[in-house]
């Protein structure tokens, strides 16, 4: 391979293949690593974030970034009546946030209520035994190859774990 200096991308690259973060304009992966990466690691490490007894009454339900008109917003659903415990604690939370990720992400912290019942009987929906819909199960049902039909039952006993 030659090395090349091309004046149209920020790095003399090797003519050939380069990777995607070096093809990518500078803005652009700020936005992706921002945006996409912050509410999704803070949903899957909520229980730590939050502590055990915060954990079972709120949870996260968005993320805004920060631009030029305001700072980064998490919004939390929190169970009605228990707005007053998350309030005294909300500082401690966006400390350990922040502590989590190295670096300020979370500034202000915004609560929105919901009634519990709610949550219980969209959780017994999610909470189906078969992950897979009828017509999937159907579907895979007719495959004629044992070796494929037996994979995809797995995979589906591995989602109902989760």
């Amino acid at each position: 391979m030659q090395y090349k200096n091309n004046t149209k991308q920020r790095f003399n690259s090797i003519q050939g293949l380069r990777s995607l973060k070096d093809a990518l304009p500078k803005n652009i992966k700020k936005v992706i690593n921002n945006r996409g990466q912050v509410y999704s690691k803070i949903v899957n490490n909520w229980k730590i974030i939050a502590g055990k007894s915060l954990f079972k009454v709120c949870y996260p339900k968005s993320f805004k970034s920060s631009n030029k008109f305001g700072v980064s917003t998490l919004l939390i659903m929190v169970q009605r009546g228990k707005e007053v415990d998350l309030e005294y604690s909300k500082k401690e939370i966006i400390d350990r946030t922040n502590n989590f990720f190295g670096k300020i992400v979370v500034e202000k912290i915004k609560f929105t209520s919901f009634d519990y019942e709610e949550r219980i009987d969209n959780q017994e929906d999610r909470l189906n035994p078969s992950v897979t819909k009828d017509k999937f199960n159907n579907r895979i049902k007719n495959i004629k190859n044992d070796k494929i039909k037996k994979s995809l039952i797995e995979l589906t006993k591995i989602f109902r774990e989760k």
